[in-house]
């Protein structure tokens, strides 16, 4: 009966020879690049537009900003399939929940009182990291949920939610999907 070792070493040999095959063979782009690279005039996607202005993104979400929100911050992420949209400032809360009315909420919001862990590591899914704020999903005391999940013109869903910064003040969070 022929020893086992030379078949462990023909299988090794093959393996090693299979896998110098496949990454040769290997679809996967090189660094720096995209596959939707061609329609993103040359820039890997995702990656956020340059100048956005909070009055832009308020147009994509169909959202009139209140008068008397200060601190707007604004970001456009252009996506695989969709981009993304975000919009934050701080409202006194006298103003928050007429805000809120008017968005009509197909729906009430949920108020949670802890902060959401995964328990997995993973980073928030809403990156308002980008404008320099806490990301909703870390804060405690939030009231949150879908504004729309059939939305009018090309905002896919818009999602908000509002948190206290004082006694006076609320921080609102508006992500969406164009």
């Amino acid at each position: 009966m022929p020893s086992a070792r030379p078949r462990r070493a023909l299988l090794g040999v093959l393996c090693a020879a299979l896998a110098c095959s496949l990454t040769a063979c290997s679809s996967s782009p090189a660094p720096g690049t995209s596959v939707r690279e061609g329609s993103a005039g040359g820039r890997r996607i995702p990656y956020w537009v340059e100048g956005t202005t909070p009055a832009q993104v308020a147009r994509d979400m169909n959202v009139t900003i209140p008068a008397r929100a200060t601190d707007l911050r604004a970001a456009y992420q252009r996506g695989f399939q969709d981009d993304g949209v975000l919009l934050a400032f701080t409202l006194p809360k006298a103003d928050t929940k007429a805000f809120i009315a008017k968005l009509g909420p197909e729906s009430s919001l949920l108020h949670r009182n802890a902060p959401l862990t995964s328990g997995t590591g993973q980073s928030p899914t809403t990156p308002f990291a980008h404008l320099g704020l806490k990301e909703p999903e870390t804060l405690a005391d939030v009231t949150e949920g879908p504004v729309c999940t059939v939305c009018e013109g090309d905002l896919n869903w818009l999602n908000i939610a509002v948190h206290p910064v004082d006694a006076q003040h609320d921080q609102v969070y508006l992500h969406g999907a164009v």
